[in-house]
């Protein structure tokens, strides 16, 4: 059977990553979590100080440190799952973070960050049979992908569902400051200079307020089926 790429786009914390992951189990495909590459990135500059206190990052420093800096991921032995790797280290779980959440969108919004995690992002999907997922997979990454997949939900329901995820894995949280953060990320990303939030003209439309999780993995592996078989 002929391998495709799939690219999935959305909005922060709307289950991108969780579609993702399970259409790569039921397809036996390759996932790739862009947003944690980003995240990865982010969580280095904060390790190093490169933030100020208006949340702004040291745009010079993070560049020169970027050619040393590696972003990487192992699969889990239980799970079957990536984690990903900061020069050797997992930082799966730092990266989740509230701190990391509310400082990617200006490192993500780089120039030089998004080259350089780009050219990477590419090089994994040569032999396809990958299932990607960020903010411009469709548009910019992959703009050949046999699938495009542009997911959405509502603020609140995505700040609602981020918020019991922290809480689930025992971490702090708040939902005013987590529905803030969604808020300004929303913003960020559809308006940065490059590689802007966007739906690929081509890509289809998920809007996932009201659907249960299986609902939203049903309705992706037919889409999945329909292209693997015009292909």
């Amino acid at each position: 059977m002929k391998k495709i790429i799939v690219a999935i786009d959305g909005h922060s914390s709307c289950g991108k990553s969780t579609m993702a992951k399970d259409l790569a189990r039921y397809a036996h495909y390759v996932y790739v979590d862009t947003g944690a590459m980003y995240r990865a990135v982010t969580l280095y500059a904060l390790r190093r100080g490169l933030f100020a206190a208006d949340g702004s990052v040291d745009r010079a420093r993070l560049e020169a440190a970027l050619p040393g800096l590696r972003v990487d991921f192992l699969t889990d032995a239980v799970t079957g799952l990536p984690q990903v790797c900061l020069d050797g280290e997992n930082v799966e779980r730092q990266i989740r973070g509230l701190e990391v959440s509310s400082h990617v969108s200006p490192v993500a919004a780089l120039p030089a960050v998004r080259e350089a995690l780009t050219r990477q992002q590419q090089l994994m999907g040569q032999r396809k049979g990958i299932v990607m997922d960020g903010r411009d997979i469709g548009t910019v990454v992959f703009p050949e992908a046999e699938l495009k997949v542009f997911v959405t939900a509502t603020p609140e329901v995505r700040a609602r569902r981020r918020y019991e995820e922290l809480l689930a894995k025992g971490q702090p949280a708040a939902y005013e400051d987590i529905l803030r953060n969604v808020q300004e990320r929303d913003y960020i990303d559809s308006h940065r200079a490059v590689a802007p939030l966007r739906q690929a003209p081509d890509a289809l439309v998920l809007d996932n307020s009201a659907l249960t999780l299986e609902q939203q993995r049903q309705w992706l592996i037919d889409r999945f089926e329909e292209r693997v078989a015009g292909s």
